[in-house]
């Protein structure tokens, strides 16, 4: 079983793990996927089998581009993680890919969790970070073998009205 460490937490990874396996391989490989239903089609983020919008059961991987809009963040300012210590405060987003922007309904859509990172895969400042900013996946190597999908800010323009927490 490949036991990873990062920011000096273990990441276990069994050999037959069905959730996360394929996910970190397809990562390595610096590609982002995402599961899609076999049963209606439709793509999701979350970990699970059963899809949670018609139940089916089956599903493949599906490469997606990795590109999206910040649909909402979180700063954190102060973590109980040894290893994050560093980085505090440091942005969390929720980012909704453009693959499956508001579907099955126009509040729905595909959205993954990650840190937002900067080019040097520091942590983004505070305040470049908002609520309809673009944002582009990028791949974090890290030198045990194990690769993290992170995000960055992108050049393009934002999506619809950009919000942003007072700093």
């Amino acid at each position: 079983m490949p036991v990873y460490e990062y920011r000096g937490l273990g990441i276990n990874i069994p050999d037959n793990d069905s959730e996360y396996k394929e996910y970190f391989e397809a990562a390595g490989d610096h590609r982002l996927v995402v599961r899609k239903c076999l049963g209606c089609g439709l793509l999701r983020g979350e970990p699970g089998h059963g899809c949670p919008w018609c139940a089916s059961l089956e599903w493949e991987w599906h490469e997606v581009s990795g590109k999206g809009t910040i649909y909402s963040y979180q700063i954190v300012a102060h973590t109980v993680l040894p290893g994050f210590r560093d980085w505090a405060p440091y942005p969390i987003v929720l980012v909704e890919l453009d693959e499956q922007r508001g579907q099955p309904t126009p509040d729905d859509g595909l959205r993954i969790t990650a840190n937002l990172l900067d080019e040097n895969m520091a942590p983004e400042k505070e305040e470049n970070v908002a609520i309809g900013g673009r944002v582009e996946v990028m791949f974090m190597d890290l030198e045990n073998g194990l690769t993290l999908p992170q995000f960055k800010l992108s050049d393009e323009p934002p999506q619809g009205p950009v919000w942003r927490h007072p700093v």
